[in-house]
């Protein structure tokens, strides 16, 4: 843990929270500035600023306890939301997962999706270069 990191002040006890889950690896609560009712954060244990810098064993609940807040929040329409950088929206260096209920189009998570254009001949090099690292 770090001791300056927010979530692991939570994590530590030492912040107080809206604990909806524990587990030895996981931790879920309720979001202090939330985007709609029920927008909680799912959050490994495990101190990382990235999902790359978390063990994989370390990530195994995350999913699992996402999808038991959106069945005990009762939400139909729901975004599932990780961001990795400043550039990427991230704001706590900490891995966390959001679970942000979408009742309607006014609160929740709203974003835009600005597709580009598809080269295929790129694309398929991308592929074989994604590929050969997987």
């Amino acid at each position: 843990m770090a001791a300056a990191c927010i979530f692991c002040k939570i994590i530590k006890g030492e912040i107080p929270c809206f604990k909806l889950f524990e587990s030895e690896k996981t931790l879920a609560f309720l979001d202090i500035s939330p985007l709609s009712k029920g927008h909680a954060l799912v959050i490994p244990k495990f101190h990382g600023a990235k999902l790359t810098d978390i063990p994989d064993d370390q990530l195994s609940e995350i999913l699992p306890v996402a999808k038991k807040l959106v069945t005990a929040t009762g939400a139909v329409n729901y975004n599932i939301l990780q961001n990795n950088g400043r550039i990427a929206h991230q704001v706590v260096d900490h891995v966390h997962f959001h679970m942000i209920p979408k009742p309607n189009e006014q609160q929740g998570l709203g974003i835009g999706w600005p597709q580009q254009a598809t080269d295929m001949d790129a694309l398929k090099a991308l592929f074989e270069e994604i590929k050969a690292k997987m």
